[in-house]
This record gives structure tokens, C-alpha cells and sequence, in this order.
């Protein structure tokens, strides 16, 4: 079965050295288990969040506009491939690219880490899922500021066939 572990929004905004005060979790233990897990991995998918420069953002409590040092992939995050995709929304699959991609690869099976638990991460999972593919989230390599959310979400993961490992 072909496997590609999906990286979300492992960048300096969210676990750089100089990353948003909101991002609370231990960013060096979160670094070292993704690389663990990129590993393991033959192939493996960087995924990247970026902001519409618009008026809603404007105003959000960080930014991370394309093409700036926030939105690049975190210093000493494992970068083993090119395959990298922007994202606008939580869900990885709202870019067609993407899915496009995951389609061409014949990929059946996608592991996922990175930030946040309690929204991209479990969003990204549900995506997965409407196409079809199985899904496994690495607990421990994944970030979560928003825990109230990622309970939520994990326990509907869990009823959806995600595995958690």
C-alpha cells in the first residue's frame, strides 16, 4: 500500500525559535518527534499555512502572509522532499493540488503531524477521509493549543476509522 506522511504547518510561526506567543507546547520535543516520524517515512508531504493578505487577517493575533520568514518550514523541521503545498483554509485537502497529487501516487494511506490538533491536523484528517484514504495521527507529534477542540474532533476522528498511534 503506498503511505505518505502529510507535515501540516510545521513552520517558524507555529514552532520556530521565534514563533507567536499563542503556540504553547513544547516546541523542541514536537520538533524531534516529527523528524522520528519523517523518518520512518519513504514519502513524505510538507504542508503550508498561509493568510489571505485581507482585512479579516489584518486583524488576526499572528501573521503568516506568503512569502514571509514566518511562513517558511521550521529551522531544524527534517525537509526530505520537494513536495511541498499551500494551504488557505484548515483542511490540506481544500487545495486541489494536492489532492490531485495524492491521486497520481496512487496514495491510499496518510499519516499526519505536525500543529494543530484542535484544528488543521483534525481538520486535514476529516479531508482525508471524504477522499477515501485511511488515516493514522501520530499523538505525539502533534501540537495542540486548542485541547477542548482536539478532544472533540479526535473522539469524532475515532468513530470515523482514524487510528491513533
Amino acid at each position: 500500500m503506498n503511505k505518505a506522511l502529510l507535515v501540516v504547518d510545521m513552520q517558524n510561526i507555529c514552532v520556530g525559535k521565534n514563533s507567536a506567543a499563542v503556540f504553547k507546547y513544547d516546541k523542541d520535543t514536537l520538533l524531534e518527534n516529527v523528524n522520528l516520524h519523517i523518518k520512518d517515512y519513504e514519502t513524505v508531504v510538507y504542508i503550508k499555512n498561509i493568510m489571505k493578505r485581507n482585512l479579516i487577517n489584518h486583524f488576526a493575533p499572528f501573521k503568516a502572509y506568503e512569502g514571509t520568514v514566518e511562513t517558511e518550514l521550521a529551522e531544524g523541521l527534517l525537509v526530505v522532499s520537494g513536495n511541498i503545498f499551500n494551504k488557505y483554509q484548515g483542511d490540506a485537502f481544500s487545495n486541489t493540488e494536492l489532492v490531485q497529487w495524492i491521486q497520481k501516487n496512487n496514495i491510499k494511506e496518510i499519516g499526519i503531524v505536525g500543529v494543530d490538533g484542535g484544528g488543521c491536523v483534525a481538520l486535514t484528517a476529516m479531508g482525508a477521509i471524504k477522499n477515501n484514504l485511511d488515516v493514522v495521527l501520530y499523538e505525539d507529534a502533534i501540537g495542540t493549543i486548542f485541547v477542548k477542540k482536539k478532544n472533540k474532533y479526535f473522539k469524532q476522528l475515532k468513530t470515523m476509522g482514524v487510528k491513533f498511534a
